[in-house]
């Protein structure tokens, strides 16, 4: 660190083989690579711990799901129909009720695909509070 508390010095940059990286991730263990290094040069511990991303078990159904959330405007097309639910000006009828059950279904799906593509234990997750759509 320089002489301002809290400032840190430009970064320093350092590449490394293959070899000697995996070597260097390996003894680093669950410590953040910066963390383990700063306490080898200046033996000061490190008691943070590494975190991993969970790795993708199905990129096809992630890249499914993610294509249809990028063709979508899900978020805002959500807020528009809310808006006019509460302004009154949409009038739920029978199609509209319909219509919003086959998009609740979609979201669903993707939830679905979403939760394999991660690898994530497949179970049933209880459906938000409120009434139904």
């Amino acid at each position: 660190m320089t002489e301002e508390k809290g400032k840190y010095a430009p970064p320093f940059s350092l590449r490394l083989t293959t070899e000697e990286r995996r070597k260097l991730d390996a003894e680093a263990g669950p410590q953040p690579i910066g963390d383990y290094i700063r306490s080898q040069l200046f033996e000061t511990p490190s008691p943070r711990k590494r975190t991993f991303r969970r790795p993708v078990q199905d990129e096809q159904a992630l890249s499914e799901v993610l294509a249809a959330l990028g063709r979508s405007r899900l978020s805002s097309n959500l807020n528009q129909l809310v808006k006019a639910l509460h302004s009154g000006s949409l009038p739920v009828t029978p199609e509209t009720e319909t219509a919003i059950r086959a998009a609740c279904a979609i979201v669903q799906q993707m939830g679905g695909q979403l939760v394999k593509a991660l690898g994530l234990p497949d179970g049933k997750t209880a459906p938000p509070k409120g009434d139904d759509p």
